[in-house]
């Protein structure tokens, strides 16, 4: 079956092309090309999107569930419907993020998600292309809603046994730089190219320094859990958030951080390091009530997760991230869609699966207005939304 998407305009992950054509192919883009220049296909299927920009689909590098699954569980249950859910609000491809527990519960969840994370795409779900590990090696000051009793010090060997227990399939680790042990866990796990995250994090300026010499890439859902700014103690904020070299992620949801800091960090990481992440839980897509987040229970009500009075992920889609980061900042739309497209395929190394409308890609895309909403979205080859 040949699928023929139009729109008003293409941002491709790197320019603009007007009025494009882009036909999709067993779930693979087949061509990119002016309508102008070359006739619709016949016998096509034909979704036009007038007035839209079609884009990549997003990529979320930091989401634990959605839909009532969490992606500890690590069944085809779990994966099938977190994946359909987030199609729908035009997330293609996503990092299955874990949260601290015990060590065997963790090691039993990285093997099943290597397992799943092996099988093909499927046409009309967003595909996990790897592992975020959100811990055990966190700091207890700041570890947020992270079950303290499973809090581990940085350490090679353990982490080894949770690399080879994902079968190589962790691309991301958030871990905090001032722990023993943790400059050299950065350098090693860089060496087997996981990409390391800074975060949960009390570190001062000269400790997150040197996590970034070692390797350190990213910084996690910035502001939260972090030790507060101060200007004689910049500390792990203030230098993530000056350090050109680092990416750094935002929780764009308006509860997690005021409009004013998202302004703050935008204007800080700019176009070329920015990240927008949902650190949904499984609540996400559901009625308020109680939820699961790894192994412990989660309150949600109003739009706000709460574990013993803390705040405990969110219950965000990308799509919504996007038309709040520019609402709260005022951000052109060409600039904004880098945030969930190509920034976190460039800072994972996931280029060549995500971040981008080429030939031979997936057939992941979505079009979004003038203001960033969703109206349509095509996953895997098959459209799973169009508001048309």
């Amino acid at each position: 079956m040949r699928t023929v998407l139009t729109a008003e305009r293409l941002w491709d992950g790197n320019g603009l092309l007007d009025l494009p054509m882009v036909v999709i192919e067993d779930g693979r883009i087949a061509s990119v090309s002016s309508r102008g220049a070359n006739e619709i296909p016949g016998g096509a299927e034909v979704l036009d999107f007038p007035g839209a920009t079609l884009a990549p689909a997003f990529f979320d590098v930091h989401i634990h569930g959605a839909k009532g699954h969490d992606a500890m569980e690590a069944t085809r249950e779990a994966l099938d419907a977190m994946g359909s859910f987030l199609a729908q609000h035009g997330t293609g491809n996503f990092l299955a993020t874990t949260v601290t527990a015990p060590l065997d519960a963790t090691l039993k969840s990285l093997s099943g998600l290597a397992k799943l994370l092996a099988r093909p795409p499927v046409a009309g779900q967003a595909r996990p292309i790897g592992i975020h590990l959100e811990g055990p090696f966190l700091s207890h000051t700041r570890r947020g809603v992270q079950p303290p009793e499973h809090l581990l010090a940085p350490n090679i060997a353990t982490f080894d046994r949770l690399f080879e227990a994902a079968e190589g399939r962790i691309r991301l680790m958030t871990l905090a730089p001032e722990l023993p042990g943790a400059v050299e866990l950065i350098a090693h796990a860089t060496a087997r190219r996981v990409k390391v995250s800074l975060g949960h994090s009390d570190a001062t300026a000269a400790e997150t320094r040197a996590a970034i010499k070692a390797g350190a890439i990213s910084a996690t859902h910035t502001f939260n859990a972090m030790r507060p700014l101060d200007h004689r103690e910049p500390g792990i904020l203030g230098t993530a958030l000056t350090c050109d070299a680092i990416y750094a992620e935002m929780i764009c949801d308006g509860i997690h951080t005021a409009p004013e800091m998202v302004k703050l960090w935008w204007r800080a990481k700019g176009q070329e390091r920015a990240i927008l992440v949902t650190d949904a839980m499984s609540a996400t897509g559901m009625p308020d009530g109680e939820y699961q987040l790894g192994g412990f229970a989660v309150q949600v009500a109003n739009g706000r997760a709460m574990a013993r009075g803390v705040l405990a992920g969110s219950v965000l889609t990308l799509d919504r991230a996007l038309t709040n980061f520019m609402a709260f900042t005022g951000a052109p739309l060409e600039q904004a869609l880098r945030l969930l497209t190509v920034n976190p395929a460039t800072m994972t190394g996931l280029g060549d699966q995500a971040g981008s409308v080429a030939v031979g890609m997936p057939a992941n895309l979505v079009a979004v207005d003038g203001m960033g909403k969703l109206v349509g979205s095509v996953v895997n080859g098959k459209a799973v939304f169009n508001s048309r």
